[in-house]
C-alpha cells in the first residue's frame, strides 16, 4: 500500500497550513515543510509550535529566500525532499504541493491510484521540439547564466543576457542530458528520488549547471527524472489539477467549484483560493473519508475555455475582414438556414430537396462529412471551404447547373452570413427557431465535449445557463445585423404559419411549402 511523503513549499497562512497538514497526516501520510525564509518569524514559530506533537511532520533543516525563477525554489525543494527521506523510511511515493493546494480526492483512492502502477507522474516534455512554452525566453533559459531575477531586477537580467550575446558566452549543455520541461507538481517514487540524490552528489557540473539557468523547477527534476529513469516507467502528466488563463495567469478555484474538482481525473488542484473558506473546509473533510467514489468525467480544461471565452466571441477582436473572391453573380439567388439542432435543418432542407427540386447541401461550412461532388479539392477540408468559400459556392452552382441554392449554416459561423450578404447575389437567410430542453442542452454538451458521460448532475446544472444564454446570444447577433430578406419559422409556430414563411423564403407554391412545413418529424429530437 502506498505512503505518501508531501513535499510542502509555502510562504503564508500559517493557519492554512496547519490544518493542511493535520488532515494529510490524519489519513497517516507525512509531510515535509519548507516555510519561505521571506516570511515571517512569527508565522514560522506558530507553524512548528503547532505542529511540533505530530510524529508525521519535519521541517527543512534550514530556510531560504525563495524567488520564483530562481534556483532557489529547486533548493527549497530540495531541503524538504532530504528532510523527508531521511524522517519517513516507510513512505512510498513524494508528492510536491503547494500551500495553495487542496486534495479532490479521498486518502483511500490517491493511495490506490499510487498502488496501481508502478511509476512516476512528471510532466517532461522536450524542451526544444514541445511548445510547452507559451511566452519569454526560450533556449536563452539554458544557453546563458542567469544571476538576477527577472521580476525583481528586470534591468539587470537583461543587461547581463545581452552582455553575454554580445560576448558570445554561450555555454554548452551537458552532454549527456536530454533537456526536458514541465510542471514543477510531480509525484515521485522512493527509489526515484533516492537515485536523483545520488546523482545529485555525482554530478557536480549538472548542479553547477542548473544553478545558473531560468525558471529551473520547470527543467530540473523534469530532465533528471528522464535520465535516470526508464520511459516506460513515467507517465508524463501531473496528477495536480491546475489551469491558466490565455494571459499565462493560473486560475483560482472559489466555493462554487467543489463539483467540478470532485470529477477530474486527479488528486490534489491548485489554486485554491485562501477565501474560499468553504470550499477548503469541504475538501479538507473530504480526504479522510471512507468508501466513496467519484464520477471522473474530466471536462474541467474544455468547460473553463468554454466559459471563459463566453462575451468574447464576436466582441474581443474587431470584424473580421474576410478574403474577398468575385462575385457569386446578380443573377443568382443564395439561401441559408440556420439552425442550432442541425438534425431539424437538415430535415427541412431534405424535405425541401424532394419536394421542391431545389438543389440543397447541408452544413458546408461547418461540418467535414457534409457530402459535396468532387470539385478538384476544393471541398476536401473546413478549412479550404471556408478559406474559397464564394469559390466553392460559384462551382456549386455550375455544377448543378442552377440559379437558386440552398445550404445549411451554424448560427454561430455570422461572420460568414455578414461576407455573403456582401455579395452581388441575392442572397436570403432562414433562422429556425427550436425549442431547447435541458436534456436536448445537457447531450449537446456532452456532444462538444464540454461534459462527460459522468459528469455530475450538479456541474451540468450549473453548465445549463451558460449553454442556453450561448443559443440565445446567437440568435440575437443574427437578429441585431437586420439582415434584409430575413425569415423564420418556429417549433410552436402552426404548419400554415411556418408554411406561408417557406413560400416566401424558397419562392416555391404554397402547396409545395405546406407540404414541407408539414413533415411531422421535423422538430422530433
Amino acid at each position: 500500500m502506498a505512503t505518501i511523503a508531501y513535499i510542502l513549499l509555502c510562504h503564508k497562512d500559517p493557519a492554512g497550513i496547519i490544518a493542511q497538514a493535520e488532515r494529510l497526516t490524519a489519513a497517516g501520510d507525512c509531510i515535509a515543510i519548507h516555510f519561505d525564509a521571506s516570511s515571517s518569524q512569527a508565522d514560522f514559530d506558530q507553524l512548528r509550535m503547532a505542529l511540533a506533537g505530530n510524529p508525521l511532520v519535519v521541517f527543512a533543516k534550514r530556510r531560504i529566500r525563495c524567488g520564483w525563477g530562481e534556483w532557489s525554489l529547486v533548493e527549497a525543494t530540495l531541503l524538504a525532499l532530504r528532510a523527508a527521506v531521511a524522517a519517513f523510511p516507510r513512505a512510498t511515493h513524494f508528492y510536491m504541493l503547494s500551500g495553495d493546494c487542496m486534495p479532490v480526492k479521498t486518502a483511500e483512492y490517491a493511495h490506490d491510484v499510487l498502488g496501481r502502477a508502478d511509476v512516476d507522474y512528471i510532466e517532461s516534455f522536450d524542451f526544444f521540439r514541445s511548445d510547452w512554452i507559451k511566452t519569454g525566453i526560450r533556449e536563452e533559459r539554458l544557453i546563458y547564466r542567469h544571476w538576477f531575477n527577472e521580476r525583481s531586477s528586470k534591468t539587470w537580467f537583461y543587461r547581463s543576457l545581452e552582455w553575454q550575446k554580445r560576448l558570445g558566452l554561450e555555454r554548452k549543455i551537458p552532454a549527456d542530458l536530454v533537456m526536458q520541461i514541465g510542471s514543477q507538481w510531480w509525484c515521485l517514487r522512493r527509489r526515484t528520488v533516492e537515485a536523483l540524490l545520488d546523482f545529485m552528489r555525482r554530478r557536480r557540473d549538472v548542479m553547477r549547471f542548473f544553478r545558473t539557468t531560468w525558471i529551473p523547477d520547470e527543467t530540473f527534476f523534469q530532465t533528471l527524472v528522464h535520465h535516470i529513469v526508464p520511459e516506460n516507467e513515467i507517465r508524463t502528466r501531473t496528477l495536480t489539477f491546475l489551469l491558466f488563463t490565455d494571459y499565462g495567469m493560473p486560475v483560482v478555484f472559489y466555493n462554487d467549484h467543489y463539483d467540478l474538482l470532485l470529477s477530474q481525473d486527479y488528486l490534489f488542484a491548485r489554486k485554491v483560493s485562501p477565501e474560499a473558506t468553504d470550499l477548503r473546509a469541504r475538501l479538507g473533510d473530504l480526504y479522510a473519508q471512507k468508501g466513496k467514489t467519484f464520477h471522473i468525467s474530466d471536462e474541467g480544461r474544455s468547460l473553463f475555455r468554454f466559459l471563459s471565452a463566453r462575451g468574447r466571441v464576436g466582441r474581443r477582436y474587431a470584424q473580421r475582414f474576410w478574403e474577398t473572391e468575385a462575385s457569386l453573380g446578380r443573377e443568382r439567388t443564395l439561401m441559408m438556414v440556420t439552425c442550432k439542432k442541425w438534425h431539424v435543418a437538415k430535415r427541412l432542407v431534405e424535405r425541401a430537396r424532394n419536394v421542391s427540386s431545389l438543389q440543397a447541401v447541408d452544413y458546408l461550412f461547418n461540418e467535414d462529412s457534409t457530402p459535396l461532388p468532387d470539385l478538384g479539392g476544393i471541398q476536401s477540408t473546413l478549412e479550404k471551404r471556408t478559406r474559397h468559400r464564394r469559390a466553392l459556392v460559384r462551382m456549386l452552382y455550375d455544377y448543378w447547373q442552377t440559379d437558386r441554392l440552398v445550404f445549411c449554416i451554424d448560427p454561430a459561423s455570422v461572420e460568414l452570413m455578414q461576407d455573403f450578404y456582401n455579395d452581388k447575389a441575392r442572397v436570403k437567410l432562414l433562422e429556425i427557431d427550436c425549442d431547447f430542453t435541458d436534456d436536448y442542452l445537457i447531450g449537446h454538451a456532452k456532444r462538444v465535449g464540454l461534459a462527460g458521460t459522468s459528469s455530475p448532475r450538479e456541474t451540468l446544472e450549473r453548465l445549463l445557463p451558460t449553454i442556453r444564454y450561448d443559443v440565445k446570444f446567437e440568435s440575437d447577433r443574427i437578429r441585431e445585423n437586420d439582415f434584409p430578406e430575413f425569415h423564420r419559422i418556429r417549433q410552436r409556430g402552426t404548419a400554415a404559419e411556418n408554411a406561408r414563411v417557406l413560400q416566401d423564403f424558397f419562392g416555391i407554391p404554397l402547396s409545395e411549402a405546406e407540404e414541407i412545413a408539414g413533415t411531422s418529424y421535423l422538430f422530433v429530437d
